[in-house]
């Protein structure tokens, strides 16, 4: 079963500043290509960190600030980094550093719960060697949710039920509607039945699973005894099949 990454959904054609980029510079590059922050890269084209709208609006909201307003705003926020960032001149003392990243080959929930985490909106994408392939931002993750149903139904039907749990196709019907993925049909084990709805939840793009399966033999009593932890939703206490 495919699992999405973030090299699936990153933008590669990222826009970057050296840390020696002027004030007006990054301003410059965010305006024109209409986004909302830029890595800063060294000379090898690793990430050292990241400028955002937040960084560069210090020195807008310094800008005819009474001077006591100042003091006692700095009592309650991060004085010494807001100071600096007021007063910075270049990308090096603009950017947020080091920078929060993450790898192409991570999963794409794992880097929507660092990103929610972290309280980011974007991380950039760096290889083993620290360097800048890509970035992705949330609506780069929301892209999974894009897929077509007839996608997803193919997705399901190929990848979890035939090639995952070997679940013979004409047994278990797939329908699909708007991400809502709905099986239908009988398996052989109640463990199997569990363990296709928990499998099509994690398939990209599915929003929910409503789950209509039977099963042949009640295993539960035999998959708690080897490890295997059941839920309780009402639909898991329903009577078997035929």
């Amino acid at each position: 079963m495919k699992q999405w990454t973030v090299q699936d959904v990153m933008t590669r054609e990222v826009i970057s500043v050296p840390p020696s980029a002027s004030y007006r510079d990054v301003v410059d590059r965010l305006i024109e290509h209409r986004v909302s922050a830029v890595p800063v890269t060294g000379t090898e084209g690793q990430v050292l960190g990241i400028v955002s709208e937040a960084d560069l609006l210090h020195k807008v909201e310094a800008v005819g600030e009474p001077q006591r307003p100042r003091i006692v705003r700095a009592l309650r926020r991060s004085a010494e980094i807001r100071e600096i960032k007021e007063h910075a001149t270049t990308a090096a003392d603009l950017m947020t550093a080091p920078a929060i990243t993450v790898g192409p080959e991570v999963s794409v929930v794992s880097a929507a719960r660092r990103l929610e985490d972290e309280k980011v909106k974007r991380m950039p994408v760096v290889g083993a060697d620290g360097c800048l392939l890509g970035i992705v931002s949330r609506r780069d993750l929301l892209r999974i949710h894009t897929r077509t149903d007839d996608d997803i139904r193919a997705d399901v039907a190929d990848n979890v039920l035939r090639r995952t749990l070997w679940i013979d196709p004409d047994a278990v019907t797939v329908g699909v509607d708007d991400g809502t993925v709905t099986l239908h049909g009988q398996v052989e084990t109640r463990s199997l039945a569990r363990l296709a709805v928990d499998l099509v939840g994690e398939v990209a793009g599915v929003v929910t699973v409503v789950d209509q399966l039977t099963w042949q033999f009640d295993d539960s009593e035999l998959a708690r005894s080897r490890g295997y932890q059941f839920g309780t939703p009402e639909h898991l206490l329903r009577p078997g099949g035929d």
